[in-house]
């Protein structure tokens, strides 16, 4: 299963990861409205992943 993962696709899975658990970080340290923000980049950075491997698909 992990055979198919690309060096790119685990990049972005690490980018989206990052920034879930940056995002968490910066809710309970009180900073909500940030973490809002911070947080609407993982199904971002995931829809981008999705996009690359349907263009890229031959």
């Amino acid at each position: 299963m992990f055979k198919k993962f690309t060096s790119g696709d685990i990049l972005l899975l690490v980018a989206a990861l990052l920034s879930l658990v940056f995002s968490e970080i910066m809710w309970f340290s009180g900073n909500k409205e940030q973490a809002l923000f911070v947080g609407l980049w993982v199904p971002s950075i995931l829809c981008f992943g999705i996009f690359l491997k349907l263009t890229n698909k031959e």
